[in-house]
């Protein structure tokens, strides 16, 4: 027997906003967090990628990629360190690509820091700054990063650093994680 089809009761099809998000990194370890947080955003298109270069570096490359892409991405980030860089001029140069920054100070591993427990004296060099992450995550090492431990905690790690300043320590990744799970 044949099934009629009754058109009154056809669905529509249902749309999710899918935003597309291209975030240039200067490591790994901020590319290992990145696709992690990708599992958490079904709705975004988040794609990290690595380029190796100062943050004004990093900013002009996103720029080149927007240009190239034509449209491909809806936001451009760059998640940079301000290690021993002078970060005046990547934020210059941001604002004038119109490329959101995500900065860390002095390193990335700060926001994995906040990840665990408030972060509020100053932190002297990366490798501190590792050595404090390894407290909380036994075995960190660069570019080897379980986002599973931190995806519990992304929260709290952002709590803590909306209460930081943009001295040392600070990280407002926060704000390319909002982004991508607002979407």
């Amino acid at each position: 027997m044949a099934r009629r089809e009754n058109s009154s009761r056809r669905r529509t099809p249902s749309r999710i906003s899918t935003s597309r998000v291209l975030a240039v990194c200067c490591g790994q370890t901020e590319q290992a967090y990145l696709d992690g947080m990708k599992r958490l955003s079904k709705p975004v298109t988040l794609k990290p990628v690595v380029k190796v270069g100062s943050p004004a570096q990093l900013v002009r490359y996103a720029a080149k990629r927007r240009q190239a892409d034509r449209g491909g991405f809806d936001e451009y980030w760059c998640v940079v360190d301000v290690d021993e860089f002078d970060i005046g001029e990547a934020v210059a140069a941001a604002g004038a690509e119109g490329i959101s920054l995500a900065v860390s100070n002095p390193c990335f591993e700060v926001w994995l820091i906040l990840h665990f427990a408030d972060c509020t004296a100053g932190i002297s060099s990366p490798k501190a700054a590792a050595e404090k992450l390894r407290k909380h995550m036994p075995g960190y090492a660069k570019g080897a990063l379980d986002f599973a431990v931190l995806a519990e905690r992304v929260d709290q790690a952002v709590e803590r650093a909306k209460a930081l300043g943009s001295d040392n320590p600070s990280s407002d990744v926060w704000r390319l994680v909002e982004v991508v799970r607002k979407h």
